[in-house]
């Protein structure tokens, strides 16, 4: 699967994958009186979401609700904050009840599809993998523009089995949708389909090599861009998505991520990869979708393993699965270390 750190983020079920999309969309407004005070509430609490700083959002969110509690906005971002803080169950209820107040938000709708993943994850719920397909399905119907809703659909058909609605020729009729819609996003949607169903890089690389001829005035199509690379293990083919990265928005700190990883992966400067990943750790807030921080600590490990610092790199395991107790990639790497120390 792709990994993709820019626009959408990673949900895994236990036997298959579904993408969703990260916005910050615009949610239907409500006609109440009391609409400019709430709008005004609910959009500081937006500005601590995007600070990282999801306990405050969540506790003035909640404060919102109890003046007005019909404010489908007001409940969207509770269930985006609450997703944050890792309270999948309260997410879901919150997601439910903006749902509620206002169907007709494609949005709303793609979000409540996320939440569902991670709930079939959970408890290995094929019932609940259904609901997330029905989600993004109605996300699509009711924006067809919605290219995030779309590619997350392409994902779950890819990856999800007949079972629970994975269909392969479905997910070809969203990449020539979203081709339609954007060239852009549909040459990143066919590379990720050439990738995860004909297992053919060179057509892989012929659709980002199209993306970056475009030079997008945006930096998410070359954060996808690198981090495939990086997922293939081919840092030198991160190099033009991440120079025209930087062009486009110095300073990101996702680009400082994968600078470090490339670095490490290179084995090349690798002694500047480590303030690159602290200052990562840092400077940026644990959001569901850029790099984790969880993702940030194995690296480090990894830094430290090369290094020779094999203390060093277990601290930076442990703390990689105290994070986020299903990073594999740092336990394998910890229990190999534990075992040759022994």
């Amino acid at each position: 699967m792709t990994a993709r750190t820019g626009l959408p983020k990673k949900v895994f079920l236990s036997s298959f994958a579904v993408v969703a999309t990260c916005l910050f969309p615009a949610a239907a407004q409500p006609a109440h009186a009391s609409y400019f005070q709430a709008n005004a509430a609910v959009d500081a609490a937006h500005r601590l979401f995007d600070a990282g700083n999801y306990g405050a959002a969540i506790a003035a969110l909640r404060s919102a609700i109890a003046q007005n509690p019909n404010d489908a906005q007001a409940h969207y971002w509770l269930g985006r904050s609450l997703y944050e803080a890792h309270d999948l169950d309260a997410a879901v209820a919150e997601g439910e009840k903006s749902i509620a107040l206002d169907p007709k938000n494609s949005d709303f709708h793609l979000w409540l599809g996320e939440y569902y993943g991670d709930q079939a994850d959970r408890q290995h719920s094929f019932f609940l993998a259904r609901k997330v397909k029905k989600e993004f399905e109605q996300a699509v119907k009711l924006n067809p523009s919605n290219i995030h809703a779309r590619r997350d659909l392409e994902e779950f058909d890819i990856q999800a089995p007949l079972l629970v609605g994975g269909s392969k020729d479905d997910a070809r009729e969203q990449v020539d949708a979203i081709a339609a819609i954007d060239p852009i996003e549909g040459h990143l949607a066919r590379a990720v389909f050439y990738l995860e169903v004909l297992k053919k890089n060179d057509l892989v690389d012929s659709e980002y090599h199209q993306v970056l001829d475009a030079h997008p005035s945006t930096i998410d199509p070359y954060i996808e861009i690198a981090d495939v690379y990086r997922q293939l293990n081919r840092p030198a083919d991160m190099e033009p998505a991440l120079a025209a990265a930087e062009k486009v928005k110095p300073g990101d700190p996702r680009i400082s991520f994968l600078r470090a990883v490339q670095r490490i992966l290179q084995n090349n400067l690798i002694s500047t990869a480590e303030p690159l990943l602290k200052s990562y750790l840092a400077n940026s807030p644990d959001r569901s979708d850029w790099p984790s921080h969880s993702s940030a600590r194995y690296w480090l490990g990894r830094l430290y393993e090369a290094e020779g610092k094999r203390q060093e790199a277990a601290e930076q395991y442990r703390a990689a699965i105290q994070l986020d107790n299903g990073n594999k990639e740092a336990r394998t790497r910890l229990q190999a270390l534990e075992k040759n120390s022994k």
